[in-house]
């Protein structure tokens, strides 16, 4: 395990890389690799462990009745999933988590992190601090979500969508989905997705190759 790397993702934010060895082992954590595409929890699933992912990157994909589907987060490296599920004994997922490409998750017992060692540590009590508060951010980034999805029109959507990444990134930044995975997330129709983002390149309000984009400083209503 890359005990570093860990020492600076938020779970185990303030912790040496010796707390860590005692920490990881309290927690029964171990580590698996999957593929692209590969599900790493499937709908339906009562989890008790929580996932961090080392290298690589997840999805959280909504599968509906008639066949489609829709992502509606996206997991990156040092990020945690599965935490609410796993909080809530024999709570059933409602969605496939699935990587997004070849990656490595370290998996941690949920039971454990959350039971306080008899010495009531203070490292153990960091570790929960600080997945109270990722828990916290992760409710506030599916309310992101939420707001890019309410808009009626796509253009709209991406906009909302476009401007929350140029908040933290800049003008030019890269998009983390594929085309595909960037309609699903925003609720639409990847063909009308790409006609409108070819249109707004056209108009000279964005630049874009493949995921790396740019925004244009002229404002535009949707």
């Amino acid at each position: 395990m890359d005990l570093p790397f860990l020492a600076k993702t938020p779970l185990f934010h303030g912790l040496t890389d010796q707390d860590l060895k005692e920490l990881l082992h309290c927690v029964n954590a171990h580590e698996r690799q999957y593929h692209r595409d590969e599900i790493i929890y499937h709908s339906g699933m009562a989890v008790d462990e929580i996932g961090l992912v080392e290298t690589g990157s997840v999805n959280m994909v909504a599968n509906f009745y008639w066949g489609t589907s829709s992502i509606f987060s996206h997991i990156t490296r040092g990020m945690i999933f599965a935490e609410n599920y796993a909080a809530i004994p024999g709570k059933e997922l409602l969605y496939d988590i699935v990587a997004s490409e070849d990656s490595l998750i370290l998996f941690l017992s949920m039971d454990k992190l959350l039971s306080i060692c008899a010495s009531g540590c203070p490292r153990h009590n960091q570790m929960i601090h600080n997945l109270i508060q990722i828990s916290a951010m992760n409710n506030l980034t599916l309310s992101s979500r939420m707001m890019h999805t309410a808009p009626k029109t796509i253009r709209a959507r991406l906009l909302s969508y476009l401007s929350e990444l140029s908040m933290t990134n800049g003008p030019c930044f890269t998009i983390p989905f594929s085309r595909q995975q960037l309609a699903d997330y925003l609720g639409v129709d990847r063909s009308a997705l790409s006609a409108e983002m070819s249109r707004m390149q056209k108009e000279g309000l964005i630049t874009y190759h493949k995921n790396d984009i740019c925004l244009s400083e002229s404002g535009v209503l949707p």
